[in-house]
């Protein structure tokens, strides 16, 4: 039979017990949250970094971060999936926005663009966000100097005409990498379908959950 010498042997070990185990379990949880907190910060902070390489940050006053709404369209932004639009605005009134369409048939795979439309449907500039393309692909579009997705700015769906809108291979207007077509054909006709979707949803994609 048990004293109570005894019991309190066994009771107080397993009482220091427990209160390890809440301790590493409240430690683990508050490092979890922190770490998530800051994996969201950095992830804000790099999609801010593409938006303002598009659109510079002083030709809009609101946070595009947070003006925000999701827009769907299989046919057009090459994802059965929601994807995100940013809306950039000054005093209220539209300046752009950006959306995050899918190139889904690259090389290695789909690629994640950033499309920024100013109104009335003018190509502000594209962005490759995400993609798996080899490295020596990837530079064309990767390295800032490298300039090949700078002939979209200032482009729309009239110009060029849409017969135009492929790489010079198939009789288009723009360049291709070099030795590398099936990556370039996939990004513009990628961009050219995002402005299809804009033209047709231009509206709603600015009034959408917009703040009040």
């Amino acid at each position: 039979m048990a004293t109570p010498a005894d019991k309190r042997n066994i009771v107080v070990p397993t009482a220091m017990l427990v209160i390890i185990a809440a301790l590493l379990t409240v430690g683990l949880v508050t490092f979890a949250n922190l770490t998530r907190d800051r994996i969201a910060r950095n992830q804000q902070a790099w999609i801010k970094q593409h938006l303002d390489a598009l659109v510079p940050a002083q030709s809009y006053d609101n946070d595009p971060l947070a003006d925000t709404t999701e827009v769907t369209s299989p046919g057009l932004l090459g994802t059965n999936a929601p994807v995100l639009a940013y809306r950039m605005r000054k005093a209220g009134l539209p300046v752009a926005v950006a959306i995050r369409s899918i190139a889904p048939d690259g090389y290695r795979g789909p690629l994640e663009l950033l499309v920024a439309i100013a109104p009335g449907g003018q190509l502000l500039g594209v962005q490759v966000i995400r993609h798996d393309e080899t490295p020596g692909l990837g530079d064309a579009f990767e390295n800032r100097d490298a300039g090949w997705l700078d002939q979209f700015r200032g482009l729309s769906l009239t110009k060029p005409p849409q017969q135009r809108w492929t790489v010079r291979r198939d009789g288009g207007e723009f360049d291709a990498f070099t030795g590398a077509t099936i990556t370039p054909r996939a990004i513009v006709k990628a961009v050219r379908r995002t402005l299809e979707f804009y033209q047709g949803n231009e509206d709603r994609l600015y009034r959408d959950g917009q703040p009040q």
